[in-house]
């Protein structure tokens, strides 16, 4: 597997494109520089070389956008839903409109291939559609109550400013699932994008502002010290909500901080999926699901099924044509025409991968595929799988966040379901199988927030994405996503029949 070198789009064109993003920070709908007027650099993974520098928010930047969130509340929150629906609803049409130009720009700064950004460009786009319709379905009720001796009064109201910190594997999904049902529910924002790729989120900002968000209701402050920048916005009572997606470890320290003034939390964190194989599965099937749930985004998703735990009936059949499939997958820079694998995210995400890997080859794993990383330029890892891993290694308990499939095998469905919840995570869990029965065993047996049966890619804007134990706390997406930026508040009123 190598790294071509001949571009697929050209060099003017992703001039063109980076000419076109906006560098400074989003305060109170102008741009402008940091106040201490640093910059960081925003490299291309898979090349190691900068594409743009932008401006690196500090402590007073942020506390700048907090004070514009704050003041921009109370009249935002008085805009009528369907206003706001309409707004995103424009953003919808303008970054469909501007399609290419997103999935070019993710794949430049995040390295995923062009085929894959079009595709989050197309989910990242239906959370603007979904919540644009969700704007005007915020509805409370008005009931008598039992004692008939009054009436209740149930409301949803804008929780108020919001703090959102996106991650980097993402770009544009993980801003647009956050930004746009605090639009709809009428809640303003504090946007701080991942350092390692901020520059889609600057255009989605500015694409936000076109549609007619007005000034204040979303800041966008990137920064290289996000603790210093948005840990005293985290303490000042005037923010109400902070939602976070990103790994448990940082998760668990935000919790924390947020304690301390009983800030409302969504908590999107890390994931270690099994993808269960049973003896009965279709077996063309389950290989193109595993594909999908490994490969897409080269792993680095919190969804990428982690741990492939195949009945022993099944598991060197499956392992073979598994094999089959994935050394087709040629690694190469995003925008090459060949390229299925992108690098990883930097170096270091790519040496994490091969130390798990490494320790579970001393632990008696073998490389049925891969490895290794890729020689030449950029962060690239091969597209590997390890058969005969044993509980206990390292590889079966940590997020692999990279393109490497462990099998381990089972015998029994009591088995199964024991290796399978034998973890502090519990996001999604993938079944293959054809026994309607046991897949809802499944569901009901597993400890996911979600289950993808039979299927190895289930996000949709429609349904409620998020997870149970430590993979973190509330839904994003679904009828459940706009109630993370609402609050309830009852009225109670006096009998409208008494004296």
């Amino acid at each position: 597997m190598t790294v071509t070198a001949q571009p697929a789009v050209s060099a003017d064109r992703e001039s063109a494109l980076l000419a076109s993003v906006p560098t400074g920070l989003l305060i109170n709908g102008e741009w402008r520089d940091a106040i201490s007027g640093k910059t960081f650099d925003v490299e291309d993974p898979a090349t190691g070389k900068v594409l743009l520098s932008i401006a690196d928010a500090g402590a007073e930047d942020g506390a700048a956008a907090l004070d514009a969130a704050a003041a921009a509340q109370e009249s935002w929150a008085k805009v009528p839903p369907r206003e706001r629906g309409e707004i995103l609803r424009r953003a919808f049409d303008l970054v469909t409109e501007r399609a290419e130009d997103f999935a070019l720009l993710m794949t430049m700064e995040m390295g995923k291939p062009l085929a894959e950004a079009r595709g989050e460009v197309t989910y990242g786009a239906e959370f603007l559609r979904w919540f644009s319709e969700e704007a005007v379905r915020a509805f409370g009720r008005y009931s008598v109550s039992p004692d008939g001796k009054s009436r209740l009064l149930v409301t949803k109201k804008p929780v108020g400013p919001c703090l959102l910190i996106t991650p980097w594997n993402f770009p544009l999904a993980m801003a647009t699932r956050k930004i746009a049902p605090a639009v709809a529910a009428g809640c303003t924002m504090v946007l701080k994008s991942a350092n390692l790729t901020p520059l889609t989120s600057q255009l989605f900002a500015a694409v936000m502002m076109e549609a007619g968000l007005p000034a204040g209701v979303l800041n966008v402050i990137p920064t290289s010290t996000a603790g210093a920048t948005t840990g005293p916005l985290i303490k000042d009572s005037r923010l109400r909500k902070l939602s976070f997606t990103g790994s448990t470890e940082v998760g668990r320290r935000l919790l924390s901080d947020a304690s301390e003034t009983v800030l409302r939390t969504s908590m999107e964190l890390g994931g270690n999926a099994p993808f269960l194989v049973f003896e009965d599965a279709d077996l063309d099937a389950a290989v193109a699901g595993a594909m999908l749930a490994k490969l897409r985004n080269m792993g680095e998703a919190c969804t990428a099924a982690n741990r492939f735990i195949v009945h022993e009936s099944v598991a060197a059949e499956f392992a073979e044509k598994f094999a089959a499939k994935m050394k087709d997958m040629t690694t190469a820079r995003g925008t090459e025409p060949e390229s299925k694998v992108g690098p990883l995210i930097d170096a270091k995400s790519r040496d994490k991968v091969h130390e798990l890997v490494s320790d579970a080859v001393a632990s008696g794993a073998k490389a049925v595929l891969g490895g290794g990383p890729v020689d030449g330029p950029g962060y690239f890892y091969q597209p590997t799988i390890l058969s005969g891993v044993t509980e206990g290694t390292r590889i079966l308990s940590e997020e692999i966040f990279g393109p490497v499939a462990p099998i381990i095998t089972f015998s029994t469905e009591d088995d199964a379901v024991r290796l399978a919840n034998n973890t502090e995570y519990g996001l999604v869990a993938y079944v293959f199988t054809k026994d309607l029965n046991r897949g809802i065993r499944m569901g009901e047996k597993l400890e996911t927030g979600m289950l993808g049966l039979n299927a190895g890619v289930i996000s949709n804007a429609a349904a409620p994405f998020g997870g149970v134990k430590q993979s973190g706390l509330g839904r994003e997406g679904g009828l459940e996503g706009i109630e993370e930026y609402l609050y309830t508040q009852y009225i109670g009123i006096a009998d409208p029949y008494a004296g």
